[in-house]
Parts: structure tokens; C-alpha cells; sequence
């Protein structure tokens, strides 16, 4: 015997009330979906580096989420500085890739074309690199490679 239950949506969204400590500033949200943020999230790994260091390092000092509230909110500053830079100087380029990754299921080798001329256009606009984690350093990044699906084949 199986029952089925309807899905019930509050008419409102959930906030909490708990205040935030006065000692942790007020950082306002992203605004971009998960699209956005996996285009430019290497950028915002190399933009961010010493901010996320730093709240890497507190998430080991202690479990506490209440702890590294104020590491938190600089690296939530410094990611909306680099979209609102990269916004500022390769819109275009960004939409074109985060687009291309919404309509295929966030895949970055279904959307190499636009992701080539994004990076092109951070790489010379915003002077940031690119570098993948666990990428074997004496290969090329896979978005050098002209021919990826082929990493052996160069053309």
C-alpha cells in the first residue's frame, strides 16, 4: 500500500531571525546562479586565493560556523568585485559561457568554444591565469589544448 503525499510550498520564503553578530559586517549576496559561478569560479580561485586561504585555515581552527563569519564576507567581497570586473569588461564573453553551461547540464567540455574566448578575454583585460587543481604541471591545461577531446593530438 503506497501513499502519495502533495508537495506543500510556504507562501513565504524562510528567514531566519537570528541577527548576525554587530562584530560581522553586512555583505550582500552574489546574485548569480550556479552557472555564473562555474564560469568564472577558477578566476574567483586565483582573484580570491588569500581570502579563501584564510577561511580555510579558521574552518580548521574550529567547527564553529559562527567563527569565520568575517573570513567569510571577504570572500564573498572578493568574488562580487572579480563578476562585477569581469561584468564591467567581457560581459559578452561571460554570458555566451555560463549560458552555454545552463542548456548542458553545467558541462565544461560541451562549451570549450565560449570558454576559450572568455578566458581569452579575462586573461588579457583582468591579467588573471588560469590553473586548474590536480592538473599535471608538466602538460598543458586542458583549456590550452586546441584539440581537447584529443589531449594527445595537437593541431
Amino acid at each position: 500500500m503506497s501513499t502519495h503525499r502533495e508537495a506543500k510550498f510556504p507562501a513565504k520564503d524562510y528567514v531566519d531571525p537570528t541577527p548576525l553578530p554587530s562584530s560581522v559586517p553586512h555583505v550582500d549576496e552574489l546574485g548569480v546562479t550556479s552557472a555564473p559561478l562555474k564560469t568564472a569560479s577558477f578566476f574567483i580561485g586565483e582573484h580570491c586565493k588569500k581570502y579563501n586561504e584564510d577561511f580555510m585555515l579558521c574552518k580548521a581552527e574550529d567547527r564553529d560556523p559562527a567563527h569565520c563569519l568575517a573570513e567569510g564576507r571577504k570572500v564573498t567581497r572578493c568574488a562580487q568585485d572579480l563578476i562585477t570586473k569581469v561584468r564591467a569588461t567581457c560581459l559578452e564573453e561571460f554570458n555566451a559561457h555560463w549560458e552555454c553551461l545552463e542548456r548542458n547540464n553545467q558541462e565544461f567540455y560541451l562549451c570549450r568554444k565560449p570558454e576559450r574566448k572568455f578566458n581569452s578575454c579575462v586573461f588579457e583585460k583582468l591579467n588573471l591565469s588560469k590553473n586548474i587543481p590536480g592538473s599535471p604541471a608538466d602538460k598543458p591545461q586542458i583549456h590550452e589544448k586546441t584539440w581537447p577531446i584529443y589531449g594527445a593530438i595537437q593541431k
